[in-house]
C-alpha cells in the first residue's frame, strides 16, 4: 500500500457534481483557526515534552460557528508534580464562553502518556482514560508542541501493535478496544438521555453522524492492515490516524472502488456540515427533547442523512473485497 488517505477527500470530490462543499469550507476555516491559535500560543510557558492537543471538531477538521474547544495539555512520561501547569495559562484563549468543553471530567486539563499507555484494558482504564486515549488516536491535532505529540501518538499506536501485529491480520489489541470504545460512546448517550433531556437532540444527531464518523474512521484503518505485513503496520497507522477521518473513508471508498457509495455517504456528511455551521438548526437540535423529535422536520432530516451515511459505510465494509476481513474480525 504505497498511497496515503491525505487529501483523500478532495480526490472522491471530483468524482459528484456537488463535491463536498461543507466539508471543505469547514476544513480550510479550520486550517485558518489553527495557525491563528498557534500564533497565540507559541509562547506559552510549557514542558519541553508537552503539547497542547486539539480535539474534536478541530481534530476531524470540520470546524463550525458554534464548534466547542476540546482540548488536552499532554505531557510525556509518568504522572509528576514538576511539570509546568500549561492548561491554568490557556483561560481566555481556549474553551471560554460558547467554546467551553464538554463537562465530563474529559477536556479541558492536562494528562500524562504514561497511564494512557500503561492501563489499556486495566482496572485503571477507566472513562476518562478510554476517551482520552481513543480521542488522541482518532481524531486530535497538536497546536503547539508537534515534536512532543507525535512521540506521544507514536507511544500509543506500539502499546498496541508492538506485541501484536502480524502479518496481514489487522492488530486485534487496537481493533477490540477500538470498538469496546464506540459500544462505550453508544452506552454513555444512552444514560446521559435517561438521566436528563438536555441536548438529546444534538447528542442523538452527532451519535448518527459525528461520532459515527470517528469509529469507521478508524475502524478501516485498522482493517486495511490485512494488506499489510506486520513491519509496515506502524507507519501506516501513524500516516494515516494524523489525517482527518474524512480523508480516511474516501481513501478507502477510492481504494475498494466504491466510489458511488462514498460519494452519497460523504455527501450526505457533508450536507450534515451544512446544518451544524446554521446557527438557528444548531440551537433547535440543542434544544430539541426526545418527546418531540418524532414530529420534528429538521431532526427527521437529519435522521436521513445519517441513514444515508450509514448505508454508505455498511456498502463499504460488506459489499466490497474488504467484507472478508471485516466479517473475520469486527464481529468475533
Amino acid at each position: 500500500m504505497t498511497d496515503t488517505p491525505q487529501g483523500a477527500l478532495e480526490r472522491l470530490a471530483e468524482h459528484g457534481h456537488r463535491g463536498f462543499p461543507h466539508l471543505l469550507a469547514a476544513r480550510e476555516k479550520t486550517q485558518w483557526d489553527l495557525e491563528s491559535m498557534r500564533h497565540r500560543l507559541r509562547d506559552i510557558p510549557r514542558d519541553v515534552d508537552a503539547s497542547i492537543v486539539l480535539m474534536g471538531s478541530w481534530g476531524r477538521r470540520e470546524r463550525t460557528p458554534g464548534s466547542d474547544d476540546d482540548f488536552l495539555v499532554l505531557v510525556g512520561g509518568e504522572p509528576r508534580g514538576d511539570a509546568e501547569p500549561a492548561v491554568h495559562r490557556l483561560d481566555g484563549v481556549l474553551g471560554s464562553g460558547e467554546a467551553k468543553p464538554g463537562t465530563q471530567g474529559i477536556f479541558g486539563q492536562q494528562i500524562f502518556v504514561g497511564p494512557l499507555v500503561d492501563h489499556i484494558g486495566l482496572e485503571e482504564d477507566g472513562n476518562a482514560n478510554l476517551t482520552q486515549r481513543m480521542l488522541l488516536v482518532l481524531e486530535s491535532v497538536p497546536v503547539v508542541g508537534r515534536e512532543a505529540y507525535r512521540r506521544a501518538l507514536e507511544q500509543v499506536v506500539d502499546g498496541y501493535v508492538q506485541d501484536h501485529a502480524k502479518d496481514y491480520r489487522p492488530p486485534r489489541f487496537l481493533l477490540n478496544d477500538l470498538v469496546r470504545y464506540w459500544r462505550t460512546i453508544c452506552v454513555d448517550f444512552a444514560g446521559k438521555a435517561r438521566a436528563e433531556e438536555q441536548k438529546w437532540g444534538m447528542r442523538n444527531a452527532k451519535l448518527r453522524l459525528n461520532r459515527k464518523l470517528l469509529f469507521a474512521g478508524g475502524l478501516i484503518p485498522v482493517l486495511d492492515c490485512h494488506r499489510l505485513r506486520r513491519e509496515q503496520q506502524r507507519d501506516w497507522l501513524l500516516d494515516a490516524l494524523q489525517a482527518p477521518p474524512t480523508d480516511r473513508l474516501a481513501h478507502a471508498f477510492l481504494t475498494y472502488e466504491a466510489i458511488d457509495e462514498g460519494v452519497r455517504a460523504l455527501g450526505a456528511y457533508d450536507r450534515w456540515i451544512g446544518l451544524l455551521g446554521d446557527g438557528e438548526v444548531r440551537a433547535h437540535l440543542t434544544g430539541l427533547t426526545r418527546a418531540q423529535a418524532g414530529d420534528d422536520r429538521v431532526f427527521n432530516d437529519v435522521r436521513r442523512l445519517a441513514k444515508e451515511f450509514e448505508q454508505g459505510l455498511g456498502a463499504l465494509l460488506f459489499e466490497t473485497p474488504l467484507s472478508v476481513v471485516a466479517r473475520e474480525f469486527v464481529v468475533f
